[in-house]
């Protein structure tokens, strides 16, 4: 009765249009309501014990990095940079698009974060230039993926502290496969620009406007250096790289770029309030979905059940991906992560999956869960930046999904694409 009441609870409070942290915690309530094993205080002490966590103070830190970056000139400059080099081949603005949200990725750690800021600048120039608004926007809704593949991503400190698992690790582990997506959506966009006949700038590279233009991103450039360097050199842990890198967006806006004044600021302070308001409701309300499911057994049984199906270690994965991709289509994947992965995790280190290949297989499946409708954040906020009806956005991004999935694959089937730098590094 008690699992019946949460989950099912969770489907009707979810199909009626609450918010999502609203209708898990809502959810949490019927089960104790149901069960009368916990008392009326477990839910408030779940929401202030969920967010009692060292790390993930690196969230809204994070958060607010991202914005202070848009409004303060770091994203305008590094996306004259792409330009630049990448804007001369057949659908070069749109690989522009690409590196853009890559380098805007390595600091934001937000995949919404990245499809705004990219978008708002890109969108108009892109159409502009005859991309159509279908593609433009499939594009930069899926190149806001990196936001949670590439480090400082977001789901993998929700994942470390889901888990146990090393937030550093999963960092680094995160690198190949981001730069993949990169990658393999450029490939993309070179090939359908070719056949649509988009050209990109007449020439070659203008190495005079290529110097000016780089050195006028050193600072720029230099945020996720410091940040990954830090890192992975082991002078700060994730949490403090987030507060570097929101000290030092704030630094270059207002001292070095100019471009952030107190409006910007307060604009930027705002946006980043009320994103990690939203997060940290359900961030709590998703601790207490997950521990009452760990009260019922409920991982074990599942977990029981998953191994008995096949004994097959690519099978399994392959289960646990489909599953997950399920998944995604209606949970956002902050309390996705929260609540599946101290489940699933065990299944799949039953059959000798690392803890960190498998993070990163479920960041990957989460991040197309941001691509996919109903609830794909990147669909809605790529509709809200074009000004375009949803229904548009779902269409044009169906090919990159098939980038993605493929990409999926291969990480799921390789693992040392995920692990050679941990391993190499820790």
């Amino acid at each position: 009765m008690v699992i019946t009441a949460l989950f099912l609870g969770l489907a009707v409070f979810m199909m009626l249009g609450v918010p999502i942290g609203i209708s898990i915690g809502l959810a949490a309530l019927m089960a104790i309501l149901v069960g009368d094993m916990l008392s009326m205080i477990f839910i408030p002490q779940a929401l202030v014990t969920g967010v009692d966590s060292f790390p993930i103070m690196a969230i809204p830190m994070f958060i607010l990095a991202g914005e202070l970056m848009s409004s303060g000139g770091i994203s305008k400059r590094i996306l004259n940079v792409c330009q630049e080099f990448v804007g001369r081949f057949a659908g070069g603005l749109a690989m522009v698009a690409v590196m853009t949200a890559l380098f805007f990725s390595s600091v934001s750690g937000s995949a919404p974060a990245t499809v705004a800021a990219v978008g708002s600048m890109l969108i108009p120039t892109m159409l502009e230039k005859g991309y159509s608004k279908r593609f433009t926007l499939g594009l930069l809704a899926t190149a806001g993926c990196m936001g949670v593949i590439l480090p400082p991503s977001i789901p993998m400190v929700l994942y470390g502290v889901a888990t146990g698992s090393s937030i550093s690790a999963m960092f680094m582990a995160g690198f190949f496969p981001g730069m993949m997506v990169a990658v393999g959506l450029c490939v993309y966009v070179y090939l359908y620009s070719k056949k649509m006949g988009w050209k990109g700038e007449e020439g070659g590279i203008n190495w005079p406007r290529a110097r000016t233009a780089v050195w006028d991103a050193k600072w720029a450039f230099i945020n996720p250096i410091i940040i990954l360097g830090g890192i992975y050199g082991g002078f700060f842990t994730p949490t403090e790289a987030a507060s570097v890198a929101a000290v030092y967006a704030f630094i270059c806006g207002v001292f070095i770029y100019r471009e952030l004044n107190m409006k910007g600021l307060y604009q930027s302070l705002a946006k980043a309030f009320l994103t990690t308001g939203t997060v940290m409701i359900v961030l709590g309300a998703a601790t207490a979905f997950a521990r009452i499911l760990t009260i019922e057994q409920i991982p074990i049984i599942i977990a029981n059940w998953m191994t008995g199906l096949t004994d097959s270690r690519l099978l399994i994965l392959l289960y646990i991906n489909i599953f997950m991709l399920i998944v995604g289509l209606v949970i956002d994947p902050t309390p996705a992560m929260l609540i599946l992965s101290p489940i699933l995790l065990p299944v799949a280190a039953s059959f000798g999956v690392h803890p960190i290949h498998f993070g990163i297989i479920m960041v990957i499946n989460l991040s197309i869960g941001k691509i996919t409708p109903p609830i794909g954040i990147n669909l809605f906020v790529a509709s809200r930046v074009g000004n375009e009806k949803l229904e548009e956005v779902s269409r044009g991004v169906l090919p990159f999904v098939a980038v993605m999935l493929v990409i999926l694959l291969l990480v799921t089937l390789i693992p040392q694409l995920s692990l050679f730098l941990p391993q190499l590094l820790l």
